[in-house]
């Protein structure tokens, strides 16, 4: 099924790397230090968007832009630290994308982390040459499901929507790729299939990169 895959788009926390249990882990503390009272798992249904828009979400109207983005630095700080240790990418990974990148297939990451966590990941992982691409949180007005990460990232990438596959890990993802007009192919993770059951763009599922062949 990808024989003849032209172009690849990975998500990044959840796809490239597991590392979304940390992010809603420090999202649950700086919630919770500024008095929210949602559990673990309502905080795992927030975590998605921008830093801005979550917080929004929680706490509408309470802080200001500057308040905003300066609560979610502490976040993403927290999340660097906590997370480091661990970091990795998901089993397989680095050889498939080793066997894309001589096949010459472009690939490009297209994600709501901001650009200083995507950096974090890529110059830890030496992963970053095989991207010819990078749309960030702070490259888009508006962030996931909204189409407009993969839409630019298929733009840069010179190529059809079409002819791009999408990895994802959540169903608002994949529901971002089906607004953009892309296939994906889901890696599973923190979400169970029956959670896709909507969707008409999916390929296959997986658990890790370890059998997925070119």
């Amino acid at each position: 099924m990808l024989d003849n895959a032209k172009a690849f788009i990975f998500d990044l926390n959840g796809t490239m790397i597991n590392d979304m249990p940390y992010h809603i882990g420090a999202w649950h503390q700086q919630l919770a230090a500024l008095g929210s009272s949602l559990s673990v798992e309502e905080v795992k249904h927030q975590c998605y968007g921008k830093n801005d828009e979550l917080l929004e979400r929680v706490f509408p109207g309470r802080f200001s832009m500057q308040e905003k983005l300066s609560i979610g630095a502490n976040k993403e700080a927290l999340y660097r630290l906590e997370f480091k240790p661990h970091l990795k990418l998901i089993e397989g990974l680095a050889l498939f994308l080793k066997k894309a990148f001589d096949k010459n297939i472009k690939m490009g990451i297209g994600s709501a982390a901001i650009t200083l966590n995507i950096d974090f990941v890529l110059d830890n992982t030496q992963s970053r040459n095989y991207f010819d691409v990078i749309v960030s949180a702070d490259d888009v007005l508006i962030s996931k499901p909204h189409p407009e990460t993969f839409l630019k990232c298929a733009e840069l990438l010179g190529m059809a929507p079409s002819d791009c596959i999408v990895f994802e890990d959540t169903p608002k993802g994949v529901l971002c790729a089906q607004k953009a007009g892309m296939k994906t192919i889901v890696i599973k993770g923190m979400h169970q299939e029956s959670e896709f059951a909507d969707f008409d763009n999916i390929l296959f599922f997986i658990e890790d990169y370890t059998h997925l062949s070119i």
